[in-house]
């Protein structure tokens, strides 16, 4: 699993970074090879209502991203807590995939809903972002979904082309391209 840690706004400290190590051994442990990725950023938000500190986890795992926030007045219960929800979402994520292997169903996922649609690009993440709809849907896509782009060439308004399919956890573009 690769490791990111970013500190924004401040200074890592010791015990922050022992217990991301701490933690990271545990994904590791419970879920070899699952999560590919994990980006770990800690900010001083000092003008946030809910506190001084926001947590962010970014793990990436096949066919899905998870993101986890916390925020708070101090960091070490913030990252306690984040590392708790992820460690319970992959736990989730898991199951549903061993489920559906027993079950040996037809999935719905891979049904191409709509294709060649537009819409504007409404918000961007790391390896990632939504796709606002004409009828003010948002559509996920994930930046393996591009075609002929990369992140770096699309920027929050642009119009996009997209095809859309079932997944997991709703409409998911299959494909992103200029419009």
């Amino acid at each position: 699993m690769e490791l990111k840690v970013e500190a924004r706004n401040l200074s890592m400290r010791k015990n922050w970074q022992e217990k991301i190590d701490e933690e990271r051994d545990k994904l590791i442990r419970h879920y070899a090879n699952f999560v590919l990725h994990l980006r770990v950023t800690i900010e001083a938000t000092p003008g946030y209502k809910e506190g001084g500190y926001e947590v962010r986890l970014v793990a990436s795992v096949p066919n899905d991203t998870v993101v986890v926030k916390r925020w708070g007045e101090k960091v070490h219960p913030q990252l306690v807590e984040a590392f708790n929800v992820l460690g319970l979402q992959l736990k989730e994520i898991v199951a549903k995939k061993q489920n559906h292997k027993n079950q040996q169903s037809v999935k719905t996922q891979g049904v191409v809903v709509n294709d060649n649609v537009k819409g504007k690009v409404q918000r961007l993440f790391a390896g990632y972002g939504f796709i606002l709809t004409s009828d003010n849907q948002e559509i996920f896509f994930h930046e393996n979904s591009l075609k002929d782009l990369s992140m770096d060439d699309i920027n929050e308004g642009d119009t996009v082309a997209f095809a859309t399919e079932e997944g997991d956890k709703g409409l998911q573009a299959i494909w992103v391209k200029s419009a």
